[in-house]
């Protein structure tokens, strides 16, 4: 076992630079190393053979692209040093301590050590000593300004298909235009390592305000399906623009109103389908991901454990959990993003851009009966569904021309709406997933029959679905809000919001903050949680009312006897963690849903070694066992 000894090179060490000749480093910002290395291996035939680049070569397999390519990046820094004048360079110690935090998780969850040769105090180097950032090749150029053609202004809009590189600087020069509304975050990066970014607008970015419901409109989930994925580009520098030059109904939606635009979910299936370009692409070339996982499908099936809790009259069928089996199949890194960026922001509103045809689908995506590939299905909210389902498709000119030869004709008599499971049934759509395990709720919108349409046709779509998509936003204002608190005015998060005759309850954000989307006409709405009495009012909501009406509830807690839990009868679920995540006196339980650290451990009876463990004891003679826990 190699620990590299008591060598603590300083930043720059004296060397011979030679060629960097290894495959797994070749994308590395530079390309000259030396040798021996700080590992002390002396040649590259050394490095090749060694466990450790064996580890670095297979990494983004063992860890399902979490984390790739950054740690590959960082292993090779170590194991292929840079070397420039004569002298080995060393890398940034902050990066390796910040990719530690992040990805330590991933090493626990299938039973390795972090690799010795990542030790952040060893191996790597402050700024004060000359560090550099080896994961600078992962922004190739992105932080890069594009300069406009002389004498455009800045609200131009470019109509044209924009790769990875570009969408990135479009988003970003968006925010920086609009700062003081808008902002650039990403919520992870995709199987091949590219960020997947969001642009937010809101009156207070990066926050969650008070009663300001949050929307998010995700685009390019199926790599070839780009309609979407440009509407959002072109949507959010229309925001922008049009918020700076005072229009008041962009002024008073993004005043009210958090929204988020995640322009491609799938950016790696979107390079494939480019490759081929507009009008060449075929029907699925790029549709996957690059683990060929289907992402619409990729998501946890909470629709059949739906049908069968709707079955028992007191089981609870909405928050439904992850069952623990789901983590023991492949889930893409682009999957897993979002279930997190889910469990971080309390959405409510949602659309998922997709092309192929041109009609707007809503929940459930799976047929109550599984064996029935078109089955009409609904959701307890069937009403609401239609009503943002039409919201979108009324305003569409296309959906609404009467002509049957058009694209999406066939959908003509039913309005160009239509239940999912009653189009065709599948299961793992992330529709159906919004709206059983979050309070959000997720229509699908297919924008056209070309997937990849050629670079002309991008304005008439544009033109065709910007005011869909501002009326779909504003939907999110429809039904009732509040805040549920005690009788000292301490907001009361998870508190429950049920409404009867509707079967489903949403519940609180952590500031006590709630949002009912509802379809005109008078509800009785409960509000209760575990040690407080449950309080009943009757709220009519006009047909014409656009705004949101404002239902608060003050809840008294129960009398000194045991306290009574309201919500049900609790399903049993992955547990909590471990100290880390457990609960204590001064910490919250985490969400039981989220991916257990050890959800895809292999059972490791009678002390045997985890399941990665033949494999490289199979390919190189040093037997790695800095790579066991235990």
């Amino acid at each position: 076992m190699r620990r590299g000894g008591c060598h603590r090179p300083s930043a720059a060490d004296s060397a011979t630079c030679v060629d960097l000749q290894l495959r797994t480093c070749s994308d590395a910002t530079y390309n000259r190393t030396a040798f021996p290395t700080l590992l002390e291996h002396r040649s590259r035939e050394a490095v090749e053979s060694s466990s450790e680049y064996i580890l670095l070569s297979v990494l983004h397999h063992l860890l399902e692209g979490q984390c790739n390519p950054d740690l590959r990046l960082l292993g090779c820094a170590v194991l292929a040093p840079r070397c420039e004048g004569g002298r080995v360079r060393r890398p940034c110690r902050r990066m390796c301590e910040a990719l530690r935090e992040a990805c330590l998780p991933a090493f626990d969850a299938i039973d390795m050590a972090w690799p010795y040769f990542l030790d952040c105090g060893h191996y790597f180097a402050s700024e004060e000593d000359g560090c550099y950032d080896p994961l600078e090749a992962l922004r190739g150029g992105l932080d890069a300004e594009e300069v406009l053609p002389s004498g455009l202004p800045p609200t131009f809009i470019r109509f044209s298909h924009h790769s990875y590189a570009q969408m990135v600087r479009v988003l970003r020069r968006t925010a920086a235009r609009c700062a003081h509304i808008a902002k650039t975050y990403s919520i992870g990066r995709s199987f091949e390592g590219k960020e997947l970014l969001v642009i937010e607008f809101s009156g207070r970015p990066g926050q969650h305000e008070l009663m300001e419901p949050e929307v998010k409109l995700i685009g390019n989930i199926h790599g070839n399906e780009v309609a979407g994925r440009e509407m959002l580009i072109y949507l959010a520098q229309y925001l922008c623009s049009e918020y700076l030059l005072g229009n008041p109904r962009i002024q008073r939606l993004l005043n009210t109103t958090r929204l988020h635009l995640l322009p491609s979910m799938n950016p790696d299936g979107y390079e494939v389908a480019a490759a081929e370009g507009a009008g060449y692409n075929g029907w699925t070339s790029g549709r996957q991901n690059a683990q060929n996982l289907d992402l619409n499908r990729n998501f946890p099936d909470l629709t059949s454990e739906y049908y069968r809790l709707a079955s028992s009259r007191n089981a609870r069928s909405d928050h439904i959990a992850i069952p623990q089996h789901y983590w023991w199949g492949k889930v893409a890194p682009e999957t897993k993003a979002i279930m997190k960026w889910m469990r971080t922001t309390p959405f409510v509103l949602s659309a998922s851009l997709h092309g192929g045809d041109l009609v707007v689908s809503y929940p459930f995506d799976f047929s109550k009966h599984p064996q029935e590939e078109k089955m009409f299905s609904p959701t307890p909210d069937e009403k609401m569904f239609k009503l943002l389902a039409r919201a979108y498709a009324d305003v569409h000119p296309m959906m609404m021309d009467r002509s049957e030869n058009r694209c999406g004709g066939n959908f003509l008599k039913r309005g160009s709406i239509i239940n999912g499971a009653d189009w065709y049934s599948f299961t793992g759509g992330m529709s159906d997933f919004n709206y059983l395990h979050s309070n959000c709720f997720e229509i699908t919108v297919e924008l056209g029959c070309v997937k990849f349409p050629p670079e002309e046709a991008l304005y008439t779509i544009w033109q065709h679905n910007k005011e869909p998509l501002l009326n779909f936003v504003e939907m999110v204002h429809r039904g009732i809000k509040g805040v549920v608190m005690d009788k000292f005015g301490k907001p009361i998060k998870n508190a429950r919001i049920v409404v009867k005759g509707i079967r489903h309850d949403i519940t609180t954000a952590p500031d006590g903050d709630y949002w009912r989307l509802l379809p005109p006409g008078s509800h009785i709405v409960i509000a209760q949680a575990p040690g407080y009495s449950k309080v009943i009012k009757k709220v009519t909501i006009p047909a014409r009312l656009k705004k949101a009406g404002r239902v608060d509830f003050i809840l008294q807690p129960l009398g000194t006897g045991p306290k009574t839990s309201l919500l049900g009868p609790r399903r049993s679920g992955p547990g909590l963690r471990g100290p880390a995540g457990g609960a204590g006196p001064h910490r919250e339980p985490e969400d039981p849903d989220q991916e257990p650290l050890g959800a895809r451990r292999q059972p490791t009876a009678g002390g045997s070694k985890p399941w990665w463990w033949s494999y490289f004891t199979s390919l190189s003679q040093h037997k790695p066992r800095w790579l066991l826990k235990y």
